[in-house]
């Protein structure tokens, strides 16, 4: 039974590649992965603080030989699979990246979790055993290659393991909302004194949970901390912090790393913000005009707050 497996999470960052002619670049699982034989997007798991952009980047040239740039980031999705021969679940956060080749030759690789990469047409990968996250990728048909868990398992979305230096490290992925309503304003929301970034205003949102899909949570993350209805407008990007030696409720240092997409959100019928996740990270949230969102001094809004607004283009 799948319930009784050991759960995981992770992140990774995959590539969705074309050439001149339209064929996309696909990996094979080797004997080595847990669905040999089974086709997907080069790409792997985000090492603990690096940035995702440059996750893809290494794993394509790893798995293919080939050297790409990334263009911009075209979905996040997450899916659980079990792997009942190594007794382990799954979850994991993908993020996939729209690239294009600057160089190299197509290489296929020896004892590794894949084994062969080649351009293949749409049609042609169509009648491959494709990753679902693949298929989802591409526009094709959902795959059945994945053994879907029969149900999530208890997992929390804050998990901090020691380190190689002893101190304790956290990679935790997120989803937030640059939330606006008819009026144009935004909705933030103020952290609670003992956590990380303590009084300064930030994006609604949180850590998702085990099986959960990026904007299932957010949008349950608005109504916990807010108390307002949204609606998902549209993916702008996704950031990644790392602070070495943070410190929050739990008293000790942690190297973290979030890796954090943010979406923007309308809410159509704006209310006044209420807090219904009393005791957690969050202690305050407003709604904010347009010209008290920018006289907002920069040390007032945490960092994927500021990057966030920069790129939704809300402050002059």
């Amino acid at each position: 039974m799948t319930t009784l497996l050991e759960p995981l999470r992770r992140i990774a960052a995959y590539a969705v590649c074309a050439d001149s002619v339209g064929r996309v670049l696909l990996v094979r699982a080797s004997e080595r992965s847990g669905t040999p034989g089974v086709w997907s997007l080069p790409g792997g798991a985000v090492d603990h603080g690096e940035d995702p952009n440059h996750t893809v980047v290494r794993e394509t040239a790893a798995e293919t030989g080939l050297s790409v740039a990334v263009a911009g980031l075209a979905d996040v999705l997450a899916d659980m699979r079990a792997l009942p021969e190594r007794g382990i679940t799954i979850h994991t956060d993908r993020l996939i990246y729209q690239v294009s080749v600057r160089g190299g030759t197509l290489t296929d690789r020896v004892d590794r979790s894949t084994d062969l990469a080649r351009w293949y047409t749409l049609d042609e990968a169509r009648e491959l055993p494709l990753r679902a996250f693949t298929a989802r990728a591409l526009g094709l048909p959902a795959s059945s290659a994945d053994v879907v868990p029969d149900e999530a398992p208890e997992f929390p979305s804050f998990y901090a393991v020691p380190g190689p230096d002893g101190l304790h490290r956290a990679q935790r992925f997120a989803a937030y909302a640059v939330a606006t309503d008819p009026e144009g304003r935004v909705l933030l929301t103020r952290v609670s004194d003992g956590y990380p970034g303590a009084g300064c205003w930030h994006l609604p949102g949180g850590g998702t949970d085990y099986g959960e899909q990026p904007g299932a949570a957010l949008i349950r993350e608005l109504v916990e901390e807010t108390g307002q209805t949204g609606r998902l407008v549209e993916l702008l990007g996704v950031a990644s912090h790392r602070d070495a030696a943070s410190l929050g409720p739990e008293g000790y240092p942690i190297d973290w790393h979030g890796v954090r997409a943010f979406y923007r959100v309308m809410v159509d019928q704006p209310a006044p913000p209420t807090v219904t996740d009393v005791g957690g990270s969050t202690c305050e949230a407003r709604w904010f005009a347009r010209d008290e969102l920018g006289a907002l001094p920069t040390d007032r809004l945490t960092e994927v707050t500021a990057e966030a607004v920069q790129a939704a283009r809300l402050t002059a």
